[in-house]
């Protein structure tokens, strides 16, 4: 139990991350007149979020390596709060700039760390469980932060909502600091630990898939009220936006359990991944009767969320060497995951700039999503017989999680760990 209550300050800061990660998105018209440029112009600095998410946070784990995980957790969080500060006292566009840029790479910073703090935390059978805390608590930080960052900003302005978010990061880094304890054994891998882990052609699998299924999905959200006043011409999002996280705080608890119980991470990710491509492709066509367009907006966010839990098991689960490996994969992926949004992001608005009608362009999204099965299912088995040398070849989840001699071989490291 009391690693379980330790994992509850990590999943604090996962929802004062998830709150900031595209709360900025509905503010973009407001920040833009404040600071008299483009709404286009002001969109750029999600775009410096996520990218010194994906890209810095990565360089700057592998310069604090030797802090530990829980010193770098609570620096993380510093970094966060003092940039969403300047963001919320920033006077000049290249000053929101630097200080988007800097909040990035603190959450960047956090997220990997709390997920593979987690993970050591807890006993091996609960290890999904603590996995879908502290990513349901990115997706809760959506689901509450956004709208409520919204509504703030409205009363308020545009500011308001980034105090709100600065608090929420204080909050977070008081509940480490006093409750989670020093993570024994597992460190913030270096820059060669983290090449090295890409270079694993299971790693590598895993880490593109997850890159695919982030464009379609948080590229896409980043458009979801122009994409919602188009085909179903509703009034405030704000609503819709709430349908949309309801569903993935749901998807990402439930993903845990589904791990623990089938252990089958692989065949749960494909099918998640397949799922969102189906439920992007029809919402076009929900339009009328009204509300309708509610339900493929709540499997998206179900299945978009839930995703992450698999994939981030499958990562950890392969690490036999101390945890190190396991860590540096799951850096990896969050990179992924947010240079995957940055992407989608570009791409959704270089396709609307060039005349793509909003109601239609949540259809290459499900291209990309479909795309990501397509890539899953024809690499998984070559990997698995590169990896397993000649001889009987299982498929991926018996390799990896089906409960056989390498998954226990993989968990004794982090049990070891456990503090």
């Amino acid at each position: 139990m009391g690693g379980t209550r330790a994992v509850a300050p990590l999943a604090l800061g996962s929802f004062a991350v998830g709150t900031d990660a595209y709360a900025m998105a509905g503010l973009l018209p407001a920040m833009g007149a404040d600071l008299d440029v483009s709404v286009s112009l002001a969109g750029q600095s999600v775009t410096a979020f996520t990218l010194c998410y994906a890209l810095a946070a990565p360089l700057f784990s592998a310069v604090l390596a030797r802090w530990g995980t829980r010193t770098l957790i609570v620096a993380a969080l510093v970094v966060f709060a003092v940039a969403n500060a300047g963001s919320a006292l920033a006077g000049s566009y290249a000053a929101l700039l630097g200080t988007r840029a800097l909040a990035g790479a603190g959450a960047g910073l956090f997220t990997p760390a709390a997920a593979t703090a987690a993970v050591a935390l807890v006993p091996p059978e609960r290890r999904g469980r603590a996995l879908g805390l502290v990513l349901g608590g990115m997706s809760a930080g959506t689901v509450l932060g956004v709208p409520l960052g919204l509504l703030v900003a409205a009363g308020s302005g545009w500011r308001s909502a980034l105090w709100l978010i600065t608090g929420l990061g204080l909050v977070a880094l008081l509940g480490v600091t006093t409750a989670l304890p020093e993570v024994r054994g597992v460190a913030a891998p270096t820059l060669r630990a983290r090449f090295g882990a890409l270079a694993r052609p299971r790693v590598a699998v895993v880490v593109a898939v997850t890159f695919t299924q982030t464009v379609a999905s948080l590229g896409l959200y980043t458009y979801l009220e122009p994409v919602l006043h188009r085909v179903a011409d509703v009034g405030s999002a704000v609503p819709y936006l709430w349908v949309w996280g309801i569903g993935g705080v749901c998807g990402s608890l439930l993903a845990g359990t589904l791990v623990d119980r089938t252990g089958r991470p692989s065949l749960l990710a494909v099918t998640l991944l397949g799922t969102l491509g189906g439920a992007l492709a029809l919402l076009p066509w929900t339009g009328t009767p009204p509300g309708l367009v509610l339900l493929p907006l709540l499997l998206w966010g179900a299945v978009g969320w839930a995703f992450v839990v698999p994939q981030q098991h499958r990562l950890l689960a392969q690490d036999g060497s101390g945890g190190s490996a396991g860590a540096a994969a799951v850096g990896l992926n969050s990179s992924a995951t947010y240079l995957g949004g940055a992407v989608g992001s570009a791409l959704g608005g270089l396709a609307l700039a060039h005349g793509l009608d909003a109601r239609w362009l949540p259809l290459p999204a499900a291209g990309v999503a479909l795309a990501g099965v397509l890539l899953h299912l024809t690499v998984a088995r070559t990997v698995a017989r590169r990896d397993t040398g000649p001889g009987p070849h299982p498929p991926d989840d018996d390799v990896t999680h089906g409960g056989g001699a390498a998954d226990a071989t993989a968990a004794q490291p982090l049990e070891r760990n456990t503090p």
